[in-house]
């Protein structure tokens, strides 16, 4: 048999130290593999098989003398080269021997091929340098992927070969997965008929669904995929891919180069949601980093979810539906929506590949864009300005006390007196902590809460009471706010004076458009 020494050229040591400047994904496979290289014997590396890779050594047919050395090997490399391995096999060792080979020991000349071939993870452990180094690429691999048996074998294999042809690990960093197994953690088998083919995930849900399932999974352990899960992600990505529409189309007519507002000019709540995305933006970006791919699906959709849905665009509806197309008010939440589109867009990219390349051109201010592709983007900068930690603290609070108010509302709506939260109007009895807290939101906290009108007022303890009763007023037929206000103008006796204000702007822009 052919043997690679372990410690006779102290490969054994210089793999263990090695494997210290490797990146382990999980963590774990730092000391498996440890233990694989401490305890593995000398590597042997010949088979005894009818065909594969040869070992490239002759015999002399008088004394048994091999011929076996860099510059017999470089020369049948040059035949494998030019007609492939097969070569070994097809010719007789006297045209595949260096001319005029002679045995060392007894200067014989008639020499046999060696039948045995090599190991096929020695073949495998070199994959490095054929995809590498016979291309042109840089050396180290940046990863390697694959299920946790490798430690033993390919990763193994692979340690071994660059150590010993380039004093160093053929990667960066290993990324060792689970295995798929059903719902119940069982192994899928044909027999058992619990097998889930990937050609009808995408035939019934799509391949963007079952691209979502493998970024969902939590690779480090088995992963598990039945119906019911998949089920679930279809909705996950419809709240995405909802979410993404929304941002769409509330977008219409808006050019960033013309429309968009300075940070300092929007509105604290518009500020609060890219604070917001800014720590969200580098939560996925630190998943990415770390290989965490579950951890990106989970930041993003709990985004799209809880920030966006159930709060953000909740608050915004009255905001992008009453303003004035061009005021200040709705380009400033269409400033916040245009950086928020562009962010998510970018970063779901590498897990959602179809719908983020079809949301990449309907991006306004794509068309100039000499970006072609979402693929060959880099993920949108996020501005330092927006990582405040006071905004997002006093936000945060603010949203806590927005929870309070809601509960209160659906104890109302549950008891019928108010159906629409805009049917109702909030007090908020507050101690002098709160209270000042609260006052300078004062004109915000009717939208905050999403009611047609809001007070706060001085309580007899620290704790916070929330008071719902009858908004007064009459409902305004164009925001659908109740306000005292409504039937002042003669003009527009259905409208509220927010409302006759709006329009009346919106005539004037009209106006100045017709020349």
């Amino acid at each position: 048999q052919w043997f690679i020494s372990m410690d006779q050229t102290g490969l054994r040591q210089r793999a263990l130290d090695s494997i210290e400047r490797v990146t382990y994904y999980p963590e774990w496979g730092r000391e498996r593999m440890r233990n694989v290289v401490k305890l593995r014997p000398d590597w042997c590396i010949s088979r005894q098989r009818t065909w594969g890779v040869p070992i490239t050594a002759f015999y002399c047919s008088a004394c048994e003398g091999i011929l076996y050395s860099p510059e017999v090997i470089e020369h049948v490399a040059g035949i494998f080269e030019r007609e492939g391995a097969d070569a070994w096999y097809a010719r007789p060792a006297e045209e595949l021997a260096p001319p005029g080979s002679r045995c060392l020991q007894c200067g014989g000349q008639e020499l046999r091929k060696e039948t045995d071939i090599l190991d096929v993870w020695l073949d495998s452990g070199t994959s490095s340098i054929a995809v590498l180094q016979r291309r042109g690429l840089p050396w180290p691999a940046d990863v390697y992927l694959e299920g946790g048996d490798q430690f033993r074998a390919w990763f193994n294999s692979s340690l071994m070969v660059g150590i010993a042809t380039r004093g160093e690990a053929p990667y960066r960093n290993v990324i060792a997965h689970g295995w798929t197994v059903d719902a119940q953690g069982n192994k899928m088998s044909k027999s058992k008929g619990n097998t889930i083919e990937p050609q009808d995930v995408i035939k019934h849900h799509g391949a963007e669904i079952l691209r979502l399932w493998v970024a969902a999974s939590d690779y480090h352990e088995e992963v598990r995929i039945s119906e019911e899960i998949l089920t679930r992600l279809v909705d996950a990505y419809r709240k995405i891919r909802n979410t993404a529409c929304y941002l769409v189309n509330n977008l219409t007519g808006f050019d960033p180069e013309r429309d968009r507002l300075p940070y300092e000019r929007l509105r604290e709540i518009d500020r609060w949601i890219l604070a917001e995305w800014a720590e969200a933006a580098e939560a996925v970006q630190d998943a990415y980093r770390a290989y965490e791919f579950h951890l990106v699906y989970q930041r993003l959709y709990a985004f799209c979810s809880v920030e966006l849905s159930a709060v953000y665009f909740d608050i915004l509806k009255d905001r992008l539906y009453t303003a004035p197309p061009r005021s200040d008010a709705r380009r400033s939440a269409q400033t916040a929506l245009y950086y928020l589109l562009r962010g998510l867009t970018t970063r779901m990219a590498p897990i959602l590949a179809f719908t983020a390349d079809e949301i990449w051109p309907m991006i306004p201010g794509q068309e100039d864009s000499r970006v072609a592709s979402v693929h060959i983007a880099e993920f949108d900068a996020v501005d330092s300005a927006w990582a405040s930690v006071d905004l997002l603290s006093r936000w945060r609070r603010l949203m806590t006390i927005r929870g309070e108010v809601l509960k209160a509302l659906e104890v109302k709506r549950a008891a019928k007196m108010i159906g629409s939260g805009l049917e109702a109007r909030v007090k908020l009895k507050a101690g002098d902590e709160m209270r000042h807290f609260l006052l300078p939101f004062a004109d915000q906290l009717a939208g905050l809460f999403i009611v047609s009108q809001a007070v706060v007022v001085a309580g007899e303890s620290d704790l916070l009471v929330v008071d719902v009763a009858r908004a007064e007023g009459t409902k305004c037929e164009r925001c659908w706010n109740y306000r005292t206000s409504v039937g002042e103008s003669p003009r527009f006796p259905v409208l509220c004076d927010r409302c006759v204000a709006a329009v009346r702007e919106i005539e004037e822009e009209n106006d100045r458009a017709a020349g």
